[in-house]
């Protein structure tokens, strides 16, 4: 580990090991810096694009985390994942399920996306919203479905759960197909996950740019009441991630980059007045201070060139 790349402070750090091992930073270090079948695929897998940041104050502390509870008495945990779009968390998940593989631990990463409602009731969900999306937002999902399929498989071990192909219907999206798999560990990840409802001086008094629309403000309202419905899945959390940008206005740049990149690989991305109205969706629909009070365990703030600033528990 070269510690002259790392910009975060050790402390907090350090504190964040001990919780999830049992280990000293040093004896942990020691520990992974011996796995290089886990180093190479790293290196190998990002490419031009690895960071050592990343790697020591994310990749691994999930992976020793993760490794800590397959080895404890209780069977068929389930992390959440949660982060702004952007961020880089759907390739970490990637990652992160092909490391475990390597570990001899099978574990499922699956995106709130895939549990967004079927075509037909998402028209009528998203109905009349004021940044004319889609989808995204909290109410845009099968919140039964979700705990339905989660606790079937904390009992059966087997996990069916669908595929959401936001490519068809001319890009409104919807469900493609239907999987089975049989994980250890499951780990969902989304951009509001673990978001709870907040006081109501954040719904209609935020200052964001530009201002809150008055139409804003009463789809906020219902989309407060919306999230109720989400409770009973952060619950079935035994731990939660979340990777935050010290500025929540540094996911536009993200998103927007993302995009762009999807753009030049597949052709299809959101441009144009999409990506607009998408990332004021993202904007506003949820105050961002709801963001500051997610009930997680490790905390990870990222700066503009998503560089880890910290890695602390979330006390």
């Amino acid at each position: 580990m070269n510690l002259d790349k790392i910009k975060f402070p050790l402390g907090n750090y350090e504190k964040l090991i001990n919780d999830i091992s049992g280990l000293k930073l040093d004896e942990w270090i020691n520990y992974w810096e011996k796995e290089r079948m886990i180093l190479s695929y790293v290196y190998e897998f990002y490419g031009d694009k690895y960071r050592d940041d990343w790697l020591w104050g994310v990749i691994l502390p999930i992976l020793s985390d993760i490794y800590s509870l397959k080895n404890s008495k209780k069977k068929r945990q389930v992390i959440g994942l949660s982060a702004l779009p952007g961020t880089g968390k759907t390739t970490l998940g990637l990652l992160i399920e092909r490391l475990l593989l390597k570990m001899d631990i099978k574990a499922c990463v699956v995106s709130m996306d895939d549990f967004y409602l079927p075509f037909s009731e998402m028209k009528i969900a998203i109905k009349d919203n004021p940044w004319n999306v889609s989808r995204g937002f909290p109410g845009s999902h099968s919140i039964n479905l979700i705990e339905e399929r989660i606790l079937e498989w904390k009992n059966s071990g087997r996990f069916n759960y669908p595929v959401f192909d936001k490519s068809l219907r001319n890009g409104l999206g919807d469900r493609s197909c239907w999987r089975i798999d049989f994980p250890e560990i499951l780990i969902l990840e989304g951009w509001f996950l673990g978001v709870n409802q907040i006081s109501s001086q954040w719904i209609y008094k935020e200052n964001i740019t530009p201002p809150l629309l008055n139409r804003e403000i009463e789809y906020r309202s219902k989309i407060q009441t919306n999230l109720k419905d989400y409770l009973k899945i952060w619950k079935l959390f035994e731990k939660i991630w979340q990777i935050k940008p010290k500025n929540f206005s540094y996911m536009n740049l993200w998103k927007t980059d993302q995009e762009n990149e999807m753009l030049k690989i597949k052709g299809k991305a959101l441009v144009d007045n999409q990506l607009k109205n998408f990332l004021r969706m993202l904007n506003s629909s949820i105050p961002q201070e709801s963001f500051n009070e997610i009930n997680s365990n490790y905390m990870i703030k990222l700066n503009k060139n998503r560089e880890l600033i910290s890695v602390a528990l979330n006390i």
